[in-house]
């Protein structure tokens, strides 16, 4: 008995490691209600807050992320970076899944960079998944991304290629922000989504909120559309 008590103590004690997200770090507080959460690489015109530490592997990135979310919120965070983690021997080390820290800041909106006219298409966290872009085939590997340009002239059709799939039309605006789009059903719902949820479904192509679509970018992989 005692011997299966301490069985299931090390299981829930490792379930509760591989989801930990702390705040790592807090140098101040910013009090603002702003819900936006972006990425930036500029962080001259950001004032700098604290940091997050991820520590542990999950597939479930709608919950890693709402639990990031809630981090950042607490000392105010509107936006984020990747923070480089050096190794021993002053080199920096590949981006690791399952151990990362994010730099939170306050940037004034004026501040925050806009990237227009692009799409990106962003793949499962376990399986390959095939599409196609205008007819050509391409093959999105797990826990990676396609950046897809978008002009004035040019309509890019993308299918999921499936019996019962679907497809969008995409074309370049003036002004237009980025898009994010998965390929498959992170079983988001708007009205229970602590940071705006799903804007466009369209079978199983989802268009994703621009926090959420900003943070898979930065923990997953750009896949070059040769």
């Amino acid at each position: 008995m005692r011997k299966l008590f301490f069985i299931i103590l090390l299981l829930c004690f490792q379930l509760f490691y591989l989801q930990e997200v702390t705040l790592n770090k807090v140098d101040k507080v910013n009090d603002n209600k702003e819900k936006i959460f972006y990425s930036i690489s500029d962080v001259s015109k950001s004032e700098y807050l604290g940091e997050v530490l991820v520590n542990g592997f999950s597939k479930d990135d709608v919950k890693m992320f709402g639990e990031i979310y809630k981090k950042a919120k607490q000392i105010g965070a509107n936006t984020f970076s990747l923070k480089p983690i050096e190794k021993i021997d002053g080199t920096f080390q590949q981006f690791d899944p399952a151990y990362y820290i994010l730099n939170l800041y306050y940037t004034k909106s004026d501040d925050i960079p806009a990237e227009d006219n692009v799409a990106f298409l962003i793949s499962s966290s376990d399986i390959n998944q095939k599409i196609s872009v205008n007819s050509k085939i391409l093959e999105i590997h797990p826990r990676s991304f396609l950046r897809l340009q978008l002009r004035i002239d040019e309509v890019l059709t993308v299918s999921t290629r499936k019996l019962l799939g679907s497809s969008v039309k995409l074309s370049g605006k003036d002004g237009q922000p980025s898009l994010y789009f998965s390929l498959s059903n992170f079983k988001i719902r708007t009205n229970d989504s602590i940071y705006g949820g799903i804007n466009l479904k369209s079978g199983d192509i989802i268009g994703l909120e621009k926090s959420f679509g900003m943070f898979l970018t930065t923990i997953y992989s750009e896949q070059k559309n040769d």
